[in-house]
């Protein structure tokens, strides 16, 4: 009878292609969307002009979703990308650092860490949840929540409160975090509140150069000097 039973269900596999039942697929990476920013949403860009959570150097995206904080990160590299809380505009202690780290069997981890000194260590407690991660085109993406209170922990900031916002991102090897791209890595200027949404871009040094008013006014006087010519 049993050899009777598992000949019928081979049968009927072999007819229907589908012997058991599948596994749901995995909802692919939903895109960030930039046209919230400054309105559900606030935002950091950090990079050329005009440039999007996919084309940004650098891109943080904030909002509140009930008892939670919902961050979005993006940086072009293929190691990690990472937001720090401060106290100051320092990266070198007592901040409180979120990362998507990009691991060697290509997935996006979602660790954190607290900096001592010039070098950041991993917290073994980690407050983020809902987690996702993608690695495409050269580039670390991630979506992560994180409670805005927590019972008082030294390396767990409560994100009702006002904090500076570093932003960080660098190459990683085996999985581990190494030192990030550029030696001073933008910073907000002002402390930044979990209840105010605003759209904040910073240009990158290859364009702050050009917007800085002394490089605007040689521009002018050279332009000026090209165009009257010599007599």
């Amino acid at each position: 009878v049993l050899f009777l039973v598992f000949y019928l269900v081979m049968i009927y596999s072999d007819y229907t292609g589908y012997p058991f039942p599948t596994a749901p697929p995995v909802d692919p990476f939903a895109k960030i969307r930039v046209d919230d920013c400054g309105k559900t949403k606030g935002c950091f860009r950090y990079g050329k002009p005009g440039c999007n959570a996919e084309t940004c150097d650098y891109f943080l995206s904030y909002r509140r979703i009930g008892a939670d904080v919902e961050f979005e990160l993006s940086a072009d590299t293929d190691g990690w990308v990472a937001v720090g809380f401060s106290s100051d505009k320092k990266m070198v202690r007592r901040d409180d650092v979120m990362a998507c780290v990009h691991d060697d069997n290509g997935r996006v981890r979602i660790q954190h860490f607290y900096n001592v000194g010039q070098w950041a260590k991993e917290i073994q407690r980690n407050p983020a949840r809902d987690e996702e991660g993608v690695f495409e085109n050269n580039r670390v993406t991630c979506r992560f929540k994180r409670p805005v209170y927590v019972p008082r922990e030294e390396t767990i900031v409560d994100l009702h409160l006002s904090w500076y916002y570093l932003f960080a991102w660098g190459p990683a090897i085996q999985g581990s975090i190494t030192r990030h791209d550029i030696d001073s890595p933008p910073v907000s200027e002002r402390v930044v509140s979990i209840y105010k949404y605003e759209d904040i871009f910073m240009p990158s040094a290859a364009y702050q150069t050009f917007s800085s008013p002394f490089c605007l006014l040689l521009i002018v006087a050279l332009t000026f000097y090209l165009l009257m010519g010599t007599p």
